[in-house]
Parts: C-alpha cells; sequence; structure tokens
C-alpha cells in the first residue's frame, strides 16, 4: 500500500494488487489457491447467476408483454370482427325481407373476397348452411353440440340468444388460425308479419351469420414482435453478461486473487509484501486493513529480532559464567575424588601392610634367637602365608583400581555369553561351596555378541561374587539368559535371594568406591558399569529388601546375528 492510500486513492481502479513496497509492476496471480475453490462458491460464478436470472427475469418480462399484447391485439381484431359481422347482417336484413336472397348473398359474397375475411355463412333455424363463401358447405347440416355452437344451443336444443363473451373463437385453418364471429339473426315484427316466411313471435333468433377473419396479419405482427424481443433480449443478455464478467474480473476477481496471493506469501513469513489500493470501496478498506497488519507483523517481527539477539546475547554471557562454574566444579570434584581415592587406598592398603609388617618383625626375632624348631618352623611358614595372603589382597586392591581407572584396549570378537557364563561359576566352584550357594542356571540359544571375552568374565564375575557375599551361607544364585530379537541384543539376568538393597542406595551402587561392606573397596560394580558402557550395553538393577537383587545386562548382538 503506497503511504496515504487509505485516505487519498482514486476511484475506478481494479482494486488491491500485491506488490512488494516500491514495486509497481502487477503480481503473478495464485492460481493453484483459486483452482481448488469449487466453481460454484466462486465470486464470478455466483455474479454470472445473478446476470443469468436478471436475463431469465427480462425473458419472462418479455414473454408477458407478448401475451398482454397478443391478448389485447386479439381483444381488438374480436371487436373489429364483431362490428363487421353486425354490419354485414344489418346490410343484408333488408334484402332477406323482401325474400331477395340474391341480393343478401351477393352482399355476403361481396364481403367474403375481402382480404382477411376466411369464410362467411349463413344457417337457418335448423341448423343447415344456406349460404358460404366457402365452396361445397351449401346445403350441409351443422352439429348443434360443436364447440362453436355450445354457446346458443342448450340441452332442449332450442335456439337461444348467445352471449356476447362467446361469440368468438379461435380455431386453426388450413392457412392459419381463423377468429370466428357468431351473430344471431334476431327476429323481428316485420320477420313475423312477413308473408314469404312467416316465423313465430316466440322465436327470437331466426338464423346465424358466421363471419371467420383471418389471424395471419395478426400472428405476423406477434412473430415478429417475438423475434425482435428474443434477439433483444439475446443482445441483453451478453451485453449484461459482459458488463458482470468485466465488473467482476477487474472489481472483485483481481483484487481477491491479489489479497489471496499476498495472504499465502504472508504464510511464508514473506513479510515485505503489500497490497496497491485503487479503490475506496470495501476492496480497498480490506486490502488497506491487510497492510496494517503486515506493518505490525513487521514491527512484531522486527522486536522479536532484536529480543532474540539480546537473548542469545545473555545466553552466551550465561553460558560463559556456567562453563567458569562447571571448570570449578570439575577441578574441587577431581580434587575431592582424589582425596578419597587418597584415603580408601590408604586405608585398604594400610590393613594389610600393617599385618604384613608385624608378621615380618617376628619372623626377624625368631630367626635371630638362633636354629628354629619344627613347631618354630611350622609357626614361621604359617606366617610366610599370612604375609602372602595380605599382598595378594594388596595386588587385588591396586588391580581394581588400575582396571577402575583407565581403560585398557578391547580385543573384540564374537563371544557366546553362555560359555563366559559357565567358565566364571567353573573360576568360583570352591567358594560357592564353601558358602553352600545354589547355583540354577536357565540359559537359552543366543546369537553371539562382539565382546572382550576377558573383560566381560570380570564383570560377570564382580557381580556373582557380590551375590555370593550378600546372601552369605546358603541361598539360591539363578542365571537366565535369553536373546532379544525385537530390539536386537541378547540380555543376562543375575537373580539372588539375599536380603537386598535398601531403595535410599540404589542410586549409589555403581558410584566408585561405594560400599556397604567392611573389607570393600566400592570398585567392583563400577567396573561392572564401566565395561557394560565399553561394549554399549546396559545394566540395571532392581531389589525388593529381604527378597533378593536381581542385575540386568543388555549386550547388542553380533552384526549378521
Amino acid at each position: 500500500m503506497r503511504e496515504g492510500s487509505s485516505s487519498g486513492t482514486e476511484e475506478g481502479g481494479n482494486g488491491p494488487e500485491a506488490v512488494p513496497p516500491g514495486t509497481p509492476t502487477r503480481p503473478r496471480h495464485d492460481h493453484a489457491a483459486l483452482d481448488s475453490i469449487p466453481w460454484r462458491d466462486r465470486i464470478s460464478t455466483q455474479l454470472l447467476g445473478v446476470a443469468a436470472a436478471l436475463v431469465l427475469a427480462a425473458v419472462v418480462a418479455f414473454a408477458v408483454v407478448e401475451m398482454t399484447i397478443a391478448r389485447q391485439r386479439l381483444a381488438s381484431a374480436t371487436a373489429a370482427t364483431s362490428l363487421v359481422s353486425e354490419t354485414v347482417s344489418a346490410s343484408i336484413r333488408h334484402a332477406m325481407l323482401k325474400d331477395e336472397r340474391g341480393d343478401a348473398y351477393a352482399i355476403i359474397d361481396n364481403v367474403g373476397r375481402q382480404a382477411q375475411i376466411a369464410h362467411v355463412r349463413i344457417f337457418n333455424k335448423e341448423g343447415r348452411i344456406t349460404f358460404s363463401t366457402v365452396p361445397g358447405e351449401r346445403g350441409q347440416l351443422v352439429d348443434k353440440r360443436a364447440e362453436g355452437c355450445n354457446s346458443c344451443h342448450g340441452d332442449n336444443e332450442s335456439l337461444t340468444v348467445p352471449i356476447d363473451a362467446l361469440r368468438a373463437r379461435v380455431y386453426d385453418g388450413r392457412q392459419g388460425r381463423v377468429l370466428s364471429m357468431v351473430t344471431p339473426i334476431r327476429s323481428s315484427p316485420d320477420c313475423t308479419t312477413s308473408a314469404c316466411h312467416a316465423h313465430p313471435r316466440e322465436k327470437a333468433v331466426v338464423g346465424v351469420l358466421d363471419l371467420g377473419v383471418s389471424l395471419a396479419p395478426l400472428d405476423r405482427d406477434l412473430s415478429a414482435f417475438r423475434r425482435v424481443s428474443l434477439l433483444v433480449t439475446a443482445l441483453l443478455a451478453l451485453l449484461l453478461c459482459g458488463i458482470f464478467w468485466w465488473v467482476a474480473k477487474n472489481r472483485v476477481v483481481r483484487p481477491v486473487e491479489a489479497l489471496v496471493q499476498a495472504t499465502r506469501r504472508v504464510a511464508h513469513d514473506e513479510l515485505d509484501t503489500e497490497l496497491h489500493v485503487d479503490s475506496r470501496g470495501e476492496l480497498g478498506l480490506l486490502a488497506a486493513s491487510f497492510n496494517d497488519m503486515i506493518r505490525s507483523l513487521r514491527r512484531v517481527e522486527g522486536e522479536l529480532q532484536a529480543l532474540n539477539e539480546q537473548l542469545e546475547l545473555k545466553v552466551e554471557e550465561r553460558t560463559g559464567e556456567l562453563r567458569a562454574a562447571q571448570d570449578t566444579l570439575v577441578r574441587t570434584e577431581k580434587l575431592s575424588s582424589l582425596g578419597k581415592l587418597s584415603a580408601s587406598i590408604a586405608h585398604e592398603i594400610n590393613n594389610p601392610l600393617a599385618g604384613i609388617l608385624t608378621f615380618a618383625k617376628l619372623m626377624i626375632r625368631t630367626i635371630e634367637h638362633g636354629p628354629v624348631g619344627e613347631a618354630e618352623r611350622r609357626t614361621l611358614v604359617k606366617q610366610l602365608a599370612l604375609v602372602q595372603r595380605e599382598t595378594e589382597r594388596c595386588t587385588a586392591i591396586v588391580r581394581n583400581l588400575l582396571d577402575f581407572a583407565r581403560e585398557r584396549p578391547m580385543q573384540l570378537k564374537d563371544v557366546d555369553v553362555n560359555h563366559v557364563v559357565d567358565e566364571v561359576f567353573s573360576l568360583v566352584t570352591n567358594q560357592v561351596a564353601i558358602l553352600g550357594v545354589e547355583i540354577r542356571k536357565d540359559l537359552a540359544p543366543v546369537p553371539p555378541v562382539q565382546a572382550d571375552f576377558g573383560q566381560l568374565r570380570q564383570a560377570f564375575i564382580n557381580i556373582v561374587i557380590n551375590a555370593i557375599e550378600a546372601m552369605g551361607k546358603g541361598g539360591i544364585l539363578q542365571v537366565t539368559t535369553r536373546p532379544l530379537p525385537g530390539e536386537g541384543a541378547v540380555e543376562i539376568v543375575f537373580q539372588d535371594d539375599g536380603p537386598g538393597i535398601p531403595p535410599e542406595l540404589m542410586v549409589k551402587i555403581f558410584d566408585p568406591f561405594f560400599t556397604t561392606k567392611e573389607k570393600g573397596t566400592g570398585l567392583g560394580l563400577s567396573v561392572v558399569y564401566g565395561i557394560v558402557d565399553r561394549h554399549k550395553g546396559h545394566v540395571s538393577v532392581d531389589s525388593d529388601p529381604g527378597k533378593g537383587t536381581r542385575f540386568t545386562i543388555r549386550l547388542p548382538a553380533a552384526r549378521g546375528s
């Protein structure tokens, strides 16, 4: 919309057109959107329907006018025919009274030769044609029950005076329509006293004059009027449809197409489109409102962009602060972990080292006293065995710590987890036997997994030893394997019936150095979690205090399995 167009526009334009600001070119119309509108719902169709209705109304008006003119012309023809019939009847009256029939018939014959006279007949009281201008009709009897005789003859066949409105009738002749007018020849005192053909006084009508006038000229005039009216109606219809089409195309359809195009551009975030307004009508007001809406949207979009830029700056500032805080927390956590690790190592290694130191001093004192006997030798061997056990304990602590602290390179190959489970239980056979734990295995055929056999065995051993130590003497350890075809994985479940894990400790069992055992390092389950994670698997634990604990490991099956 041009600046000031809402108040300074001119009449006579084509309504709004969608153009970018400052571009005067006409937009391309989005016909794809308009084609989706059913034809009967389009404005152009409705306007053409209005035009068709107006044309139909014009046709009906012309038809009514034609019928009115036809009735008026027929009424005029009827009046003129009645006048001629009365004139003929009066003209032959004198000749009929003197019984000069030749003169009367001559008058009638002269009248019948007129251009528009179709026929002239005279009927006597018996219904016989005494004279007719139509050859061959003289002497014939007329059927009194025929349509033209009903107005004069009742059921008693008596001749009565006809009603003036029923004297005329129209029928189709050989050369077109004919208006037939029946004029009664009434009786008079002269007729009743005449010596030649005296009529009784009760006879009101002594004969009938039937005069037929051709309606061909009238019909030709009506046909000409009809043709002219149809031609005028057709021209008017074409002109009216053309006017409506032009008005609809230029004043309604094009502005609506431009508005549709503009709205679709706005729907695609093209907010630089505005409508060019050349009208002060409703469409011009609509275009102006649309342009106001576009300006509001552009203003809001600009404000949102500015707000987003400010938010991005604030987010960057907060992100920098968070990163700095995170770095501080990481350093603090590392120091804390280092302190915990140092304390744990010192605590775990200090006890076995103290025992080693004590037994080493005792053995030195025993040897310094001189040769040892058999009893003293057995004591020294026992003390050396204790030193060996404590040394191995220190070695195990250091090995677990190294397994947790660093990742050894994995040697991946296709591994059958059932074979790993069997080897694990073969390694803990003595410990299981000493504690009286019952092992139950439910190993289903499973596809191989890509894994490091040694690390997988270490993870399973850590879980099994944890379960055995948690149950103490007795107890049942159930191991189940099964394939998961829908997930492309293998599931291994270790279920014990030990005391279980309290809910408040469940979230900590995989944390490093967390343990509830007096001599535990808290690294066993952490090592399990790390090994399973490196194999792209998942380990979870469920526990019901007093009923046992269940560890579930899911490992992805090898490709092609």
